[in-house]
């Protein structure tokens, strides 16, 4: 290949447009069963068919892509299942806006078939976008095997499990308290209540007695909720209310009598010992109800307005109700007092409303039984989770489980398999036969299609050949938020449905804030897009940097300037590999090197194939145990410092040299290089794939992504290797301490210089001469002298030092600088921080400044100060080596 068929600069969207649709259209990411090979599995976490990219997405897919292509380049049989998951309260509400934005009509009006046909032309039309933007990202799932929860195979298998645990008793039917979102008018799981912070009030009110001797002072946060009392309760010990109990009040806003109940649910310490019991709308009141035969009385409607049970109040929302309650037990004097209050607040995860808790007949799974064998299975270690910590939070949870309400009052999902004739129901996977049977309208929780996704979207309850090859599944990633909601509900019906675990570790990704620490939002306008992100930086870039910032266990402090450490690293790639071009056509070593070249390496090239060797074990350990961003930033170290900055300057004279000599720098170089592009592939698959071939390392047809990961490759190294490597370290030591000199002294870098080096000892003058060729190329010197002695000029002019491992090196500064002049530019410098470190110290001793100033002024004062000092101290330090 020609080099002038290499572009000057690397244009991401141009390689990004190239490569992936060919990667596709040769079925490379495509993953099948093959006897006795090893296989290796991940099933994607299903976003919603509603979502797009988000910053979140991209970390999370990112990470599950390093570890598909990493195992493919095993040589494993690879496959990532991908799909979506039908969301059905978020797709809903999604759908029901579109239709009153453009048609001016909603779900209610089109009826449930009618509005069910239409979120299916929606999904149609849009729900295929945040598929489209993965493959933005370079993910290499298997999108043959591309499923949706709601296609016919995985509804199947809904109904299937459904039955099957019905069957076992596990699935039931009953009255119970539930979380209710009224703006989805449907219930909730408790793990789908997101709790806040929020500023309350504590509304006491007087309850009086209905035999007129007086009142009881009961208290609420939601005094709408009154109409609902049928008790007031208080504790058999309390001495106060003991004469009371069996009596009556007055539930005031009503014509109702109320009875006075003795219950340990009363705490005499907390308030005045009394306390209003709503059974149907808090879930301690409910339980109270039951102990006592108490009436349930729901005052509210589907929608949070209040119900015929609420009297004049009926129709009202729910918080015009509680004012106007408020405002009419003032009017009658039985408000005791108002207290501001913060207390935890349960809002709808889904619909962002405050929920209600209220009493509603729902269907429901029984967990403890089925919760057994998956605590033991992260017990024992047979399930592991990276970062550990999470396992207490998964053991508090499993341990303490509840009932998991399952039925969701909306259309958009997998209806429930139930039927209803009088009093019979019946629950099977096919309707029933006979007349007068109507189907439960109510849906299953989204959740519950999603529980089963590892074994579903490889055909279960079919006997297929994916499940028997590819399951369980290896690795999941996910985020923590969903611990409960999915990844414990899987490991659950995997042993239930499979008798086997569902994936053998979990990786809970990082918390991704902006650099305030605050999570991404849109609210907050801090959350980017990332194909924006993609169309400035390129999606190498993008994942490159968004794992190199993002540390196991921690949260990620992103923003988008932070991409620059993956297009620099790019850019860096890109010329190093361009600048081999430009030597020559690939040596025939690139994947071996020759046991000739292996027996003549130069102590440069003993490093970084070293260097190369270790890190390859290293990177691959990193790997094996989550360490994402130490592997970034192990091969970030190696290709822009060892290799980039270090190892192709030090080979530059031997490219100039015998053929002899170029054949086996290019030979290295060239082995190296493949090397590195075949480590650095999991995590940047377009710009690896477009130098391999530009580099000719792989032929037309070919791909990196089936090229084998590199081993390490300890025996072609020679004996002494480390010794060798800590000799040319060393060597790297002094030249940066030259090169420092030059700075420092303000000799241009290029500008030819003279070097003298006093080496450490007989060992180290032996090994730098015999470097004096990379020397000079490395210091850009016209000479460099090699001695045990120090070195002293002729004429007494100026030659600063530095202090090295390897020896002491000088930079004689004559016929470099003016020193003249350089000396007189210094002079005035350091008069002039004189003069302003005065003026500094002025201030910071002036009373009526320190007394005065914000403190944030006074500590930019201090620092200002110290700047100074600092300044002069380097200024003084560059006088004392000119004179």
């Amino acid at each position: 290949m020609n080099q002038n068929d290499m572009p000057k600069a690397y244009e991401p969207a141009d390689v990004e447009a190239k490569w992936y649709p060919e990667w596709e259209k040769r079925g490379l990411f495509h993953g099948e069963p093959v006897p006795g090979k090893k296989a290796y599995s991940i099933v994607i976490p299903p976003p919603n068919v509603t979502g797009i990219l988000t910053m979140g997405h991209v970390l999370n897919n990112t990470l599950q892509d390093i570890l598909i292509r990493w195992h493919r380049m095993l040589g494993e049989e690879v496959c990532w299942f991908p799909g979506t998951d039908h969301a059905g309260i978020a797709t809903e509400s999604k759908v029901d806006k579109v239709l009153r934005e453009k048609e001016g009509i909603d779900r209610r009006t089109l009826g449930r078939e009618k509005f069910i046909e239409r979120v299916w032309e929606w999904k149609k039309q849009y729900g295929g976008t945040i598929i489209r933007q993965l493959r933005k990202l370079g993910t290499s799932c298997d999108w043959e095997r591309e499923r949706f929860t709601m296609d016919a195979g995985l509804s199947d298998a809904v109904k299937q499990v459904f039955v099957r645990l019905y069957e076992k008793g596990y699935i039931y039917r009953g009255t119970r308290m539930v979380n209710w979102c009224p703006a989805a008018q449907s219930a909730l799981s408790d793990e789908e209540v997101i709790y806040k912070e929020t500023k309350g009030k504590f509304w006491h009110f007087r309850y009086p007695l209905t035999d007129g001797s007086g009142y009881l002072v009961v208290a609420t946060t939601r005094p709408e909720t009154m109409f609902g009392d049928t008790a007031v309760a208080v504790n058999p010990r309390d001495e106060r209310y003991r004469h009371l109990i069996g009596k009556t009040v007055h539930l005031p806003l009503t014509d109702r009598e109320i009875p006075i109940i003795a219950d340990e649910h009363a705490d005499p310490e907390k308030g005045t010992g009394c306390v209003k019991i709503t059974p149907a709308h808090d879930p301690n009141d409910y339980q109270v109800g039951k102990r006592h035969n108490l009436e349930f009385i729901n005052v509210m409607n589907r929608d949070g307005s209040m119900n015929s049970r609420c009297g004049k109040y009926a129709g009202l929302d729910r918080y015009e109700c509680r004012k106007r309650c408020v405002a009419d037990l003032e009017a009658q004097g039985l408000v005791e007092k108002i207290e501001d209050i913060v207390h935890n607040v349960g809002f709808s995860e889904r619909g962002g409303v405050e929920i209600e808790t209220l009493l509603s007949n729902q269907w429901f799974v029984k967990m403890d039984e089925l919760a057994k064998p998956a605590i033991e299975a992260v017990k024992t270690g047979k399930i592991k989770f990276y970062p550990e910590r999470w396992t207490k939070t998964y053991f508090h949870w499993m341990e303490n489980i509840q009932d998991w309400c399952i039925s969701r009052q909306i259309w958009w999902g997998h209806r429930i398999p139930a039927w209803y004739r009088d009093e019979e129901v019946y629950v099977g996977v096919e309707p029933p036969k006979g007349e007068g049977w109507h189907q439960e309208e109510d849906v299953l929780d989204t959740w519950f299609s999603s529980w089963l996704w590892p074994f579903s979207i490889m055909g279960w309850p079919e006997d297929t050949a994916e499940q028997k090859f590819f399951y369980p599944t290896n690795d999941l990633v996910t985020g923590p938020d969903i611990i409960f909601f999915w990844v414990a509900r899987m490991i659950m019906a995997g042993y239930e449905f499979k008798g086997d675990l569902p994936f053998r570790n979990v990786y809970f990704t990082s918390i991704i804030r902006d650099e305030l620490g605050r999570k991404l939002s849109k609210s907050l306008g801090n959350s980017p897009d990332p194909l924006a992100v993609i169309d400035q930086y390129g999606a190498d870039a993008l994942r490159f940097s968004i794992v190199y910032i993002a540390p196991v266990g921690m949260d990620i402090r992103y923003a988008n300037e932070k991409c620059e450490i993956g297009r620099n690293f790019a850019n860096k790639l890109w010329n190093a590999c361009r600048f081999r071009r430009m030597q020559g056509p690939v040596s025939g070593e690139f994947k071996a090197l020759s046991a000739k070249t292996a027996a003549s390496l130069t102590p440069d090239e003993v490093l970084i194939l070293s260097r190369l060797s270790e890190a390859v074990g290293s990177v691959s350990r990193a790997l094996t145990e989550f360490r994402f961003h130490s592997a970034a930033h192990e091969i970030y170290d190696l290709v822009w410092s060892g290799f980039c900055d270090w190892f192709i300057e030090a080979c530059k004279p031997r490219l100039y040299g015998s053929a002899e000599e170029k054949n086996q720098a290019l030979a290295v170089l060239d082995f190296a290089l493949w090397n590195l592009l075949r480590l650095l592939h999991p995590f940047m698959p377009f710009i690896t794939e477009e130098l391999a071939h530009q580099m000719s390392f792989l032929a037309d047809g070919e791909s990196i992504m089936k090229a084998p990961f590199p081993v390490p490759f300890p025996e072609i190294l020679p004996a002494d290797a480390e010794q060798l490597s800590a000799f040319t370290n060393a060597k790297y030591e002094l030249v940066t301490a030259g090169r420092n000199l030059r700075l420092s002294n303000g000799v241009p870098p290029s500008r030819k210089a003279h070097y003298h080096i006093k080496a450490s000892g007989e060992a180290y003058a032996a090994h730098l001469k015999n470097q004096l060729p990379a020397l000079l190329s490395l210091l850009n010197a016209e000479e460099v002298s090699i001695s045990l002695e120090e070195y002293k000029a002729d004429d007494g002019s100026s030659a600063p030092s530095l202090l090295c491992e390897a020896g002491v090196i000088y930079l004689p500064l004559k016929g470099l600088v003016d020193t003249a002049a350089e000396k007189a530019k210094l002079e005035k410098q350091e008069a002039d921080l004189r003069k302003w470190i005065r003026s500094a110290e002025g201030k910071l001793s002036n009373p009526g400044f320190v007394s005065k100033a914000p403190p944030a002024v006074i500590e930019a004062a201090k620092k200002q100060l110290s700047d100074l000092q600092e300044k002069l101290d380097r200024v003084l330090e560059a006088l004392k080596r000119l004179s």
